[in-house]
């Protein structure tokens, strides 16, 4: 079996925490040749799909903890699986990397997540599909009616649509005098949409993120807790994690999520709850999963990587 993933450089990726090593190294494990390969690397010849593809070795060492035994040109039907997850943005190179994709899948490569999902379907916007389940959010370019929510819900969140890791999140209060300056610059001057969305005080507890794998959650999720004066609970800008078993309104969401994650063939995600609300749904590449097995010794990864290709 060969398996491939479309990720941003490898070096880049950081060794301890990064999930997608955390499966590579599950595949690599079970004997699974491991390929990589970078959004710059995919084109189209025809109608054939094709990669300058890096066959890999992790070794997990401190200073060289992978290898690239061999760099060729193959094409994309060469493998079995490719996973992608490229973190965002989703700009218009990931788009085409998805339509590249595409052509794969139609020659019989399981894609994961599904490249026509990845395209079709915002992670901050997911959740409108989903009545009841959100707090009050509004996704506008327009300052006034972004004022005019403000004003309603006294504070807010904003964050722009295609970013990740905690970038460019503000908590904005109706006697904020920064606000003006902070929406012309999220909108680009109401030129790009933003998401705002009712501030939750049950962040204190956490921003839980749980771990969907083929509309099925793992029994723990990680709760992100905001450092001391900072209004993010995202690892990647400082929170602080613990582990927690799923509660019932946890359950709950997952239920009512795992039909439509089923039918669009988003088989990988990570769901992210506030208190009893969903504020996210991250489908392009969901984390977590080592911190997880960190905390409970659990090897995730082999779980998850069993559960999506066997």
């Amino acid at each position: 079996m060969k398996l491939a993933v479309l990720i941003d450089p490898l070096e880049s990726l950081h060794r301890e925490k990064d999930t997608t090593l955390g499966l590579l190294l599950a595949a690599q494990k079970n004997k699974i040749a491991i390929f990589y390969m970078t959004l710059e690397d995919i084109f189209l010849y025809n109608n054939t799909p094709f990669s300058y593809s890096k066959k890999i070795h992790l070794t997990m060492h401190k200073k060289k903890w992978f290898e690239i035994q061999k760099t060729e040109s193959l094409p994309l039907s060469f493998f079995d699986f490719i996973f992608m997850r490229k973190d965002p943005p989703v700009n218009s190179a990931y788009i085409h990397a998805t339509q590249i994709l595409e052509f794969a899948e139609n020659q019989g490569v399981r894609v994961i997540n599904k490249p026509q999902s990845l395209r079709e379907y915002n992670e901050k916007m997911m959740i409108h599909f989903f009545e009841d389940l959100y707090p009050e959010t509004l996704i506008s370019a327009r300052q006034e009616d972004i004022k005019n929510f403000i004003n309603t819900n006294k504070t807010i969140i904003c964050k722009p649509l295609d970013e990740m890791g905690g970038k460019n999140i503000f908590k904005i209060t109706k006697t904020d005098l920064n606000k003006n300056v902070i929406l012309e610059t999220l909108t680009n001057y109401g030129k790009q949409h933003i998401v705002c969305q009712r501030y939750l005080p049950e962040i204190k507890h956490g921003d839980k993120r749980i771990l969907m794998v083929k509309g099925k959650p793992l029994p723990y999720a990680l709760a992100r807790l905001p450092k001391a004066g900072e209004t993010r609970a995202n690892l990647a800008s400082g929170g602080m994690a613990k582990g927690l078993k799923l509660s019932k309104r946890d359950h709950e969401i997952c239920e009512i999520l795992s039909p439509f994650l089923r039918e669009k063939e988003l088989d990988f995600v990570g769901l992210d709850v506030i208190g009893t609300y969903l504020t996210e749904i991250n489908i392009t590449s969901p984390t977590c999963v080592r911190e997880l097995e960190k905390i409970y010794k659990i090897n995730f990864s082999k779980q998850i990587l069993d559960a999506l290709i066997l």
